[in-house]
């Protein structure tokens, strides 16, 4: 894994409780789960790390151990627009390592990250030899999809609570992000970074949300209550 700051020379194999806790790993088969636990590699990312940058061709396909990062714009092309936030559990950049192209966004660390990285090459096998392996790429895209949709209207959204109530959506979500549980450690810094407001209003944000008792703010996080009612508010329904 290849970044200004060195994340190569800080890479290593994953211990047996890292391999573990992805989740994909359980659906492939013994022969192709040995060669992705050779082959994969873990390394510590510090804030502002980059892990994928505008212009760079794909090497890896990446996943979120623990930490928390951000995928974004290019700030050259004028302002700085966030696409996502990736909590831990989450596997990304599947779409750039199919086609095999250069990144067209940037993944930053927000703070101290272990980021784990599958070589493309790897990757691609497992397409032309594991049903399972399809299956959760295909199922990670399609959500992946929504969540950019859900981007885009959050930022054409002006009511903070509503914003920030729909940004902790996507944080849970237990596909994308099933290491997160019920209980995601952010700042109220961070989250304003994600969502493009001023800590002050995500403050505000969030002890609406937590009036409503939709979140319980926690010593350095947050827990989601009712995470069906915190998707209806975000999205402006009830919940099913």
């Amino acid at each position: 894994m290849v970044s200004r700051d060195g994340l190569r020379q800080r890479a290593r194999a994953l211990s047996e409780a890292e391999f573990a806790a992805i989740a994909w790993a359980s659906c492939l088969a013994e022969h192709e789960r040995l060669r992705v636990r050779s082959e994969l590699m873990v390394t510590l990312a510090l804030p502002g790390d980059s892990i994928c940058r505008v212009g760079r061709p794909v090497t890896f396909w990446f996943g979120l151990i623990e930490g928390l990062l951000k995928m974004s714009n290019d700030d050259s092309q004028g302002p700085v627009m966030t696409f996502a936030g990736l909590a831990p559990g989450g596997w990304f950049g599947e779409g750039t390592a199919l086609k095999r192209e250069c990144y067209r966004y940037n993944v930053q660390a927000l703070r101290k990250s272990l980021v784990a990285g599958l070589p493309v090459e790897t990757f691609h096998w497992l397409l032309d030899h594991s049903i399972g392996f399809n299956r959760f790429v295909m199922c990670q895209i399609n959500e992946r999809l929504g969540q950019f949709i859900a981007a885009r209207e959050i930022d054409r959204l002006s009511e903070p609570e509503v914003r920030v109530a729909r940004s902790l959506a996507n944080l849970f979500h237990p596909g994308l992000f099933p290491g997160v549980g019920q209980v995601l450690r952010i700042t109220q810094q961070e989250l304003a970074y994600l969502v493009g407001l001023s800590r002050q209003r995500v403050n505000l944000a969030l002890a609406a949300l937590h009036q409503q008792g939709l979140i319980e703010v926690t010593y350095g996080g947050l827990r989601v209550l009712d995470l069906a009612a915190l998707r209806a508010y975000s999205m402006g329904t009830e919940p099913i």
